[in-house]
């Protein structure tokens, strides 16, 4: 009784055992010292990495591989977890070993539980031991509810059967529902609530296009619902807008952007991204002077879900039972998230030649016309779509939310030698992306601490949580090296948890750990300098080019002719150009604070491209054939 009162425990439809959320083994919350095994293969395979979904290094090496492995292959071995305290135990979930050259997982297994460790009770169906099924390949999750719930401190998984061509290895999560301590003898460390009142659960496509609804019913003033597009599927990408002005883009004002769910299965971004906008309408309203400013002063774009096809799939097996993979990619197979055209080659290939800046820029690189002759087998729907939404509005600065580990990535993606795995590659504009990565890494709760354990294979706080994308893995065609090479837009990927499907109950603590950091990254777009390039008239000039000195990158003006340049402080040469005009240059300074530098030009015709428009006029004849015939007359 009143079980159905504490939080995460749901009374069980089925007489089964209530649903209780998982302890924390794949999210971290359980620590390496609550781990114990009977024995262990080598470290990299101890109890300490025996954790729901974590991945092996790419070697398999001593320190980081993709299971608890026993020493041993007999029924002795047991696996335990030490809650910590008296714990509502209801089930358990298991996987095999990670791995890409063996093959190792459990069969079947007994469970046991202890209040001291040293007596154990094994579960039991009426007169016998229950011999639970264990799984029957290594990825697949499968969840074993136990016929009632048992109270205990420890619990232990007892390996009875494996895998004949491998051995006992594990990987596991408990479900269970702490049970209130009176004595409050276990504090768990760091216990975050939050004072957000917002919607904290997992939302199918249905409930995230009603909640959408809802947040613009409630600010109707400044916001908007539009669709980028469809997916494979035929769902729609629904994007909110948030602005003092919704549905125009106003002179001077940047333009951001968020995306999340390139791939379904990491859905924390997408829950985030639908709190961000309730937490911005709240906050506008009840005169928070932070929020008033950030949406005053900038256009954003959120869009929760890109992959919603591949969401749905996970969503409908819920949060522990994913696995790692399904849901992630499109419809048809694709990694959205790579799908894009691969301009560095382009563009280096064109630097090898010195093709640029004469006959190649080294922005906004084409995209060459095979990409749009190949089939929809190749290239994703939903990436078409991006496509022609990040052409159409001139974002300056973007974030795409994905999952898994707790680390920003930045361009590019792409290493420039073919045979490495992971090779640094700097972008013109290191030093800002860097910046830009710091900003959200260092406001993350968990992001930089680094006494914090490990995702999976990679200590990335002692790199102050972020890293540039190719030194990580090198991957062509990615969002972020696109949005760089392509448009103005410098787009980075925030990996915001390890785990890519945390459990509802787990959402308000991940709102808190991500919620300044959402907001001090946005605030970013303001940095730098920005302005309008116009002609003599007056007249805004759209596709001027604006050059910094010393940064082989630059970007071009907008439609009215405004621009936004992200810089770091300093001082800087920047130079406006277009067809026709003569360039003008001049000193602008980039500040510590917030808020960029204004920085316009005037720019005047060329006398080349005014003599061309007289003779246009002239309809192309020239002008000193009757030039003779007009002097007589005077």
């Amino acid at each position: 009784g009143g079980l159905a009162s504490r939080p995460g425990c749901v009374p069980s439809p089925s007489g089964l055992a209530p649903y209780c959320p998982p302890l924390g083994l794949e999210t971290l919350k359980i620590d390496d010292f609550q781990l114990h095994a009977s024995t262990i293969k080598r470290y990299g395979l101890g109890a300490h990495r025996g954790r729901l979904n974590i991945q092996a290094g790419l070697f398999e090496d001593d320190f980081y591989d993709g299971a608890w492995c026993a020493g041993r292959n007999d029924p002795l071995q047991w696996f335990e977890v030490d809650a910590r305290r008296l714990t509502m135990f209801t089930g358990i979930i298991t996987q095999g070993r990670n791995s890409l050259w063996s093959s190792d997982w459990v069969t079947s297994y007994k469970v046991r539980v202890s209040n001291d460790s040293h007596t154990w009770v094994t579960i039991r169906n009426r007169s016998q031991d229950m011999v639970f099924p264990g799984n029957i390949e290594k990825e697949i999750p499968v969840l074993n509810r136990l016929p009632t719930p048992v109270v205990g401190r420890y619990i232990r998984v007892n390996p009875r059967s494996w895998y004949p061509g491998g051995g006992i290895c594990m990987r596991v999560e408990v479900l269970g529902c702490p049970l209130p301590d009176p004595n409050n003898y276990y504090h768990r460390r760091n216990e975050i609530t939050t004072t957000d009142n917002l919607d904290f659960k997992h939302h199918s496509y249905k409930e995230m296009r009603q909640l959408m609804k809802v947040v613009n019913e409630m600010c109707p003033n400044f916001t908007r619902i539009y669709n980028i597009g469809k997916s494979h599927n035929g769902l729609k990408l629904y994007a909110i807008e948030i602005s003092d002005n919704p549905g125009e883009h106003e002179l001077g004002e940047p333009e951001f952007r968020y995306t999340a769910g390139s791939h379904g299965n990491e859905v924390l971004g997408r829950e985030l991204l639908l709190l961000l906008m309730q937490f911005m309408c709240q906050e506008y309203l009840s005169g928070n002077p932070r929020i008033r400013h950030l949406v005053d002063e900038t256009r954003i774009h959120l869009v929760p879900s890109v992959n919603p096809d591949g969401y749905e799939k996970v969503f409908e097996v819920g949060s522990e039972l994913g696995g790692w993979s399904l849901g992630r990619w499109s419809q048809d197979g694709l990694d959205i998230h790579h799908n894009f055209p691969d301009l560095n080659s382009i563009l280096w290939e064109a630097e090898v030649r010195k093709w640029v800046p004469r006959k190649v820029f080294n922005h906004h690189v084409p995209i060459p016309e095979w990409y749009y002759s190949r089939n929809e087998t190749v290239i994703a729907v939903e990436t078409r779509v991006l496509i022609t939404w990040m052409e159409k509005i001139p974002f300056v600065l973007g974030g795409n939310l994905q999952g898994g580990e707790l680390v920003v990535t930045f361009p590019y993606d792409k290493a420039r030698s073919q045979s490495r795995i992971q090779d640094s590659s700097s972008t013109p504009d290191d030093h800002v992306f860097r910046w830009l990565a710091f900003s959200y890494a260092s406001t993350h709760r968990l992001m930089t601490d680094a006494s914090r354990r490990v995702c999976h294979t990679e200590d990335f706080a002692k790199e102050d949580g972020t890293i540039n994308g190719a030194s990580w893995h090198t991957a062509a065609g990615s969002m972020n090296d696109f949005s760089y090479l392509h448009t103005n837009c410098f787009e980075l990927s925030m990996y915001v948890g390890c785990d890519k499907f945390p459990h509802e109950s787990e959402l308000p603590e991940e709102w808190e750990n991500n919620r300044e950091s959402l907001l001090v990254f946005m605030e970013q777009v303001h940095r730098g300098i920005k302005g309008v390039v116009r002609d003599l008239q007056g007249r805004g000039i759209a596709n001027a080019i604006i050059s910094v000195e010393g940064i082989n990158h630059d970007i071009r003006t907008a439609a009215d002719g405004d621009y936004w340049r992200l810089l770091n402080p300093g001082e800087y040469k920047v130079t406006a150009s277009a067809e026709g005009y003569n360039p003008t240059s001049k000193v602008c300074e980039v500040g510590y604070e917030i808020g960029a530098t204004r920085c316009d030009f005037a720019i005047s015709r060329t006398n080349l491209s005014r003599i061309k428009e007289i003779m246009e006029k002239f309809g192309k004849r020239p002008i000193r054939a009757p030039l003779r015939g007009r002097l007589q007359k005077l």
